[in-house]
């Protein structure tokens, strides 16, 4: 018997198959295009869907004993469908500016404090409830032939079982759900004017959708027995994933999003919270919570700064097999903060300031600095943007003693080293680090009574990798850059 993790990302997803002693046995991957033209940010979620089909076909022919699969996706983007599932358009990003005349006039209608106590959320034009307003304002023709809204979690779960149910950790990413019942809010949608009806049941993270339908049966090749199991967030998953259930500990999630994620016990203070504009979300146990303080650009940027600036970096990686990360990280002549600073708001600014229209920067360089220092740079403007983040959260009295560290940027040696020497904390890699997949996969077994509980599915498919410990010097030496790192926001800001 195999279980399955499937991860829906941005750019792709991914299905990651184990066995029920929790060794990752294969896995596929297909990758689909974001359009940006102009002040649209967009998805096809159709192509999203046949991405889907793909890599589960692709396993399910080869595992014919895959008794369950877990979803879990990015958040914010819904879907508009007719009765059957299908897309009536294309799908706004987070990203994606629409919504932000909306999102005024609920905030007026409501005030944000009103909207930040029942959402968890500081308001923002990023999240779902805005954007469906700006849709059924300029696109209602689109509107009046809706008869689901998805987000990208249950969309998948609909096409695959018929069964159109949300968790409650994605159902909060839309800004119109009270973590506080773990209900939709009648109040929010009533006042943005959108038919809640329209709208999946929010269920429990780790809930079973049922079984897959035949016509799921005859396109992918998966056994008529397979079970859909409604997930979470990714960014919840993730956390699952590290095998983290208790407060005082927080995740490093190293993606193309770098995301700080802290575990609580019980509610927080969500006002105080909202002052870093930091998202609170139900976490997988009841009376348990996380919140994100995040970056647009994480691992987004040094792939920018790849992209953009090492092209012939790249050419000398493949002749000498190896990663072009690890080839650019050799050429550091030595381990000292580069002194450059890097704003990381390339794609804008997320927590604290949710700044869409802020623009990135790179200021100090000179002559003598090199494409390796400016690829450093951008890991410590990162590391310090987070530290910011850190610092605000501190000052509402929360602390976490220690961080697992996920995703692709927890191969990095030298960056993890350096985050753990910028927050002054011990960080500790996984040793599989798409930890969204092993989360997936974890609920998944206790769902269909592979597993008794989550701490038997951690034990067997939870591995730590090695753990960084700070060092008081560069910590000190990071604070003195840091001091003037905090100053670059409002001096930038003016000029773009």
């Amino acid at each position: 018997m195999k279980i399955g993790g499937l991860d829906i990302g941005t750019t792709g997803c991914k299905l990651t198959i184990f066995d029920a002693k929790g060794k990752q046995i294969d896995a596929a991957y297909q990758s689909y295009t974001i359009m940006r033209t102009g002040d649209k940010h967009e998805i096809d979620a159709s192509a999203l869907m046949n991405a889907v089909y793909k890599v589960i076909r692709e396993l399910a022919l080869k595992y014919n004993d895959i008794a369950g699969i877990g979803v879990t996706s990015f958040g914010e983007s819904f879907v508009l469908t007719d009765e059957k599932g299908i897309p009536l358009s294309l799908s706004m990003l987070y990203t994606d500016p629409r919504g932000k005349e909306e999102c005024q006039k609920l905030c007026s209608q409501l005030t944000i404090d009103k909207i930040t106590s029942i959402t968890g959320l500081y308001p923002h034009e990023m999240y779902s409830i805005s954007k469906i307003m700006w849709i059924k304002k300029h696109q209602p023709d689109i509107y009046a032939h809706t008869k689901h809204i998805f987000l990208i979690e249950d969309f998948v779960v609909f096409n695959l079982t018929g069964n159109a149910q949300i968790d409650y950790s994605l159902a909060a990413r839309t800004m119109a759900f009270d973590i506080n019942l773990l209900a939709w809010s009648e109040k929010i949608f009533s006042t943005a004017d959108i038919d809640v009806s329209l709208m999946s049941k929010s269920v429990a993270s780790g809930t079973s959708a049922g079984k897959i339908t035949p016509e799921i049966v005859e396109m992918t090749g998966l056994n008529c027995l397979c079970e859909i199991i409604t997930v979470s967030h990714d960014q919840v998953a993730a956390v699952i994933g590290t095998g983290a259930f208790t407060g005082g500990i927080a995740i490093d999630g190293a993606g193309t999003v770098e995301c700080l994620t802290p575990i609580f016990d019980s509610l927080p203070n969500i006002q105080a919270l909202s002052k870093g504009s930091f998202a609170v979300v139900p976490y997988v146990m009841k009376g348990k919570y996380v919140a994100y303080a995040f970056s647009y650009t994480g691992g987004a940027l040094l792939q920018w700064c790849i992209d953009t600036l090492a092209k012939d970096e790249k050419r000398i990686a493949e002749i000498k097999k190896t990663s072009v990360n690890e080839l650019l990280e050799s050429q550091l002549l030595n381990n000292e903060p580069t002194g450059i600073l890097v704003l990381p708001h390339f794609a804008g600014a997320a927590t604290p300031y949710m700044d869409t229209g802020s623009k990135g920067a790179i200021i100090g360089l000179t002559t003598a600095h090199t494409l390796a220092d400016i690829y450093r740079a951008c890991m410590e403007g990162v590391g310090y943007e987070m530290y910011l983040n850190y610092e605000l959260m501190a000052s509402t009295g929360i602390k976490f003693r220690s961080l697992n560290a996920t995703g692709g940027g927890a191969h990095s040696k030298l960056w993890m080293q350096m985050k753990a020497d910028i927050l002054n904390l011990p960080i500790t890699a996984q040793e599989n680090v798409n930890a969204g997949t092993i989360g997936s996969a974890m609920l998944t077994g206790v769902a269909i009574g592979i597993y008794k509980d989550l701490s038997e599915a951690a034990n067997l498919l939870v591995k730590k990798g090695e753990t960084y410990y700070p060092c008081e010097e560069m910590h000190k030496k990071y604070m003195k850059i840091y001091q003037r790192y905090k100053g670059v926001y409002n001096a930038i800001r003016p000029l773009v």
